[in-house]
């Protein structure tokens, strides 16, 4: 990673340095690149099965007679757990400056599990009736406020326990969401293929959400076993990292926010790709999520090779790169799939997201931990990922819905994904001129 922070004054950032390589150190890495891989799995997989079986949960936990009402109440609630995410990345954030890394990681494990738990076991409409979508929101508010820190916390980690090649390293934890978009994908396939409509929708759509409980002790147990960041004992521990990140470093939040956008609509139009396929386009819906099989696949093999290549050249000169290439394709990606939404097409245009997902997304954990002094680092980069991903991101599914509705254009998320990669570009500059991350 290549940065040199301008100004010396106080608040500059304080860069993560290489330390001496050792067989210690390398498998201290090794372990925490497992640890925070499987914390982010879990999380992305939650997410991805949530927005994948979007249609089928708003039929069992919102139904009533406007199919598109319901969905957008799914998406609405999805949504609306990303409104606690910045919550919970100042406070379980703040909790890791203060207390540890180590201790903030195993807190955001037990919430997500929780609310997988929940979410696995809810009662559908059919049987509580309105609580029903009661209970999915509480879902999804515990499993936001876990995620609200999940990737702060485990960058800051990894990036400070990685003895040298940190780009590589913090690429691992972006790998994993490939995984987690494969195997959900997978699921979605599987399922939608080989279930009928009534096994599918009265008990199969709970499988990945079960299979998600049993992944949660297995990283509990891991996490146990980590050793604290050497960076963090021996460094300046703030009293009061939320204020310290909301006052002296809230320009680097706001440009590192801003620098999240072509990351997170990457992943959430990957993810929004089967309910547009299936709802606007009349694609079967296997065939929808064998798209998502390939981005995740794309994801999983290449972003760690985009981790070394950003350890060469630096992150930002790679996200930049990634970022054009958004702006400049969206609109030929979207036009030719409406205008022969074949399965063939819709996995073509799936794999491209995924790839200009893989380039922007690789670097992103390294520019982050880049901005921010290890006193706040992990608060301050929860906040600001967090804040990218609710309000560039997070709220895609039901804007993008939206749009069509309102515009009855199916090519208007097109221009959505346009303006999030102009709204980075303008990020990506700033960093780079103003606090020399490169």
């Amino acid at each position: 990673m290549t940065a040199t922070p301008a100004g010396s004054g106080a608040g500059a950032p304080s860069v993560p340095s290489a330390v001496n390589v050792t067989p210690e150190r390398i498998a201290a890495a090794r372990k925490a690149v497992i640890s925070s891989s499987i914390g982010a799995a879990l999380e992305w997989f939650d997410i991805i099965v949530y927005a994948s079986f979007a249609v089928v949960i708003a039929k069992n936990f919102f139904p009533g007679g406007d199919a598109g009402l319901g969905l957008i109440l799914t998406f609405a609630t999805f949504t609306i757990s990303y409104l606690v995410r910045p919550v919970g990345g100042l406070l379980i954030g703040g909790y890791g400056d203060r207390h540890g890394r180590k201790k903030a990681l195993t807190l955001t494990l037990l919430l997500m599990m929780a609310g997988t738990v929940l979410m696995a076991a809810a009662p559908t409409h059919e049987a509580v009736g309105a609580w029903a979508g009661l209970i999915i929101l509480v879902s999804r508010l515990v499993q936001g406020l876990s995620a609200g820190a999940e990737f702060g916390t485990a960058t800051t980690f990894l990036i400070e326990t990685a003895p040298h090649r940190k780009a590589y390293y913090s690429s691992w934890q972006v790998a994993s969401q490939g995984a987690s978009m494969f195997l959900a994908s997978a699921f979605g396939y599987v399922l939608f293929t080989y279930l009928s409509e009534e096994d599918l929708y009265a008990w199969g759509w709970r499988i990945p959400f079960i299979v998600g409980v049993l992944v949660g002790p297995v990283g509990l147990y891991i996490r146990a076993r980590l050793s604290e960041t050497e960076e963090f004992r021996q460094g300046v521990r703030e009293r009061t990292p939320v204020r310290s990140t909301l006052t002296r470093h809230l320009g680097r939040v706001l440009a590192g926010a801003a620098c999240v956008g072509v990351a997170t609509i990457s992943v959430y139009l990957i993810l929004y790709m089967p309910t547009f396929a299936v709802k606007s386009l009349g694609v079967p819906a296997d065939a929808a999520y064998l798209g998502g099989v390939v981005a995740g696949l794309v994801t999983l093999v290449g972003v760690p090779f985009v981790g070394r290549l950003a350890d060469r050249v630096g992150p930002a000169r790679v996200m930049t790169w990634a970022a054009v290439a958004a702006l400049a394709l969206a609109w030929p990606l979207f036009k030719t799939l409406t205008s022969s939404p074949t399965v063939a097409t819709l996995v073509g245009v799936i794999a491209v997201l995924g790839v200009i997902m893989a380039f922007y997304f690789a670097p992103l954990p390294a520019l982050l931990t880049a901005l921010y002094p290890g006193e706040v680092r992990t608060t301050a980069v929860s906040l600001a990922y967090n804040l990218g991903v609710t309000l560039l991101g997070g709220i895609a599914p039901l804007a993008l819905t939206w749009l069509i509705s309102r515009t009855g254009s199916l090519n208007s998320p097109s221009l959505y994904y346009m303006g999030v990669a102009a709204v980075s570009l303008t990020g990506l500059w700033y960093v780079r001129r103003q606090d020399g991350v490169h």
